[in-house]
């Protein structure tokens, strides 16, 4: 038994009742490629059936704002650097998540695979704003930022316009940060206290695990996108749910492709308490702060049509984007970390040993 997994019982010493599963990332790679998780096959249904009691209540009390109060500004600048400032609500959980890690050095995150996660993902965020920003969004409040602006592409005039706030590149890397950080902290730590002994991850031997993509799933994509275009011609805004359809493409579809191969490597509570978390201060920071003060806005001839009125207009696609970002980010992880760790070379004698 390698000395790194201490948790885990010896022939010589009897299993505790309740003991600390180990993550992938607390695995050397040798012991990582092998390992999945026991009973855990269930677990995304169950996420699913959390996320359906909270959001079905949830849709049937907002839909009774029929006539929404109008927020009345009192100053020409009310909120100073807010979309600055609020970029805060990401990096203090990377900083402290970070600090934490570094008090705790028997806890070790697989840095490779976490910044390649990190950087591709934000990297499509990054690309929604340069060639998509002007045509989806809007960022009519120029004093809730620093005013450094980027070039992004105007799809209506055919032209570069710099008219894209620095912060949103910042909101893509430190958002994607703290969902994997706040994934990653709840697997090896808070919820490993919670685990039984069936729950430990068990050894399957697999040097090359094999990463399959379940086409029939990009199949609920199509679906939800032809729905999406029929239901927008029934509404007064003429045009293509155009952020809808990027947000299917670049997150939904991709995730859903990898699920049921990454289904078992994923701590689904830990994965529950991130997704919970980053939707939560994420609906609460559009509902409250970014829209109702203009930080950024929605054109809705790019969206589906249907806008949230107790969230000050907060447009369908936003609590979809939302539960994505967990979504995909966790799933994304799992399998860049699991090729990561097949491409490492395994230690002098392991061959002949399994």
């Amino acid at each position: 038994m390698p000395a790194n997994l201490p948790h885990q019982p010896t022939p010589d010493v009897a299993a505790p009742e309740v003991a600390t599963p180990v993550h992938p990332v607390g695995l050397a790679h040798s012991e990582l490629s092998s390992r999945i998780r026991a009973g855990d096959s269930g677990g995304a249904g169950v996420v699913a059936a959390i996320a359906v009691v909270g959001l079905l209540p949830s849709f049937l009390t907002l839909r009774t704002v029929v006539h929404p109060h109008q927020l009345v500004a009192t100053s020409l600048d009310p909120t100073p650097l807010g979309y600055t400032w609020s970029l805060s609500l990401w990096i203090v959980p990377v900083l402290a998540i970070s600090l934490w890690l570094h008090a705790s050095p028997k806890y070790n995150l697989p840095l490779r695979s976490f910044w390649i996660t990190v950087l591709s993902l934000s990297a499509l965020g990054v690309i929604l704003d340069l060639a998509f920003g002007n045509a989806f969004f809007t960022f009519p409040n120029k004093g809730a930022v620093l005013g450094i602006y980027v070039w992004g592409y105007d799809l209506l005039s055919g032209q570069w316009v710099k008219n894209i706030p620095i912060e949103e590149f910042g909101f893509y890397l430190f958002g994607i940060a703290a969902a994997l950080l706040i994934y990653l902290w709840s697997d090896i730590y808070w919820f490993g206290r919670y685990v039984t002994p069936g729950d430990l991850l068990v050894e399957r031997r697999q040097a090359r695990p094999k990463i399959e993509l379940h086409w029939p799933s990009a199949l609920i994509g199509v679906g939800l996108l032809i729905a999406a275009i029929l239901y927008k011609r029934t509404t007064e805004y003429p045009g293509f749910p155009g952020y809808f359809a990027f947000l299917l493409a670049v997150a939904f579809i991709p995730g859903s492709l990898l699920l049921r191969s990454m289904s078992p490597f994923i701590n689904w509570r830990a994965y529950s308490f991130s997704a919970l978390a980053m939707f939560t201060i994420s609906m609460l920071w559009e509902a409250t702060a970014a829209v109702p003060y203009e930080w950024w806005g929605y054109r809705p001839e790019m969206m589906i049509g249907i806008f949230v009125k107790a969230w000050a207009g907060v447009p369908i696609e936003e609590p979809f984007l939302w539960l994505l970002v967990t979504f995909t980010t966790v799933i994304v992880f799992e399998a860049i970390h699991l090729l990561v760790v097949a491409r490492m070379p395994a230690p002098a004698g392991e061959d002949s040993a399994s």
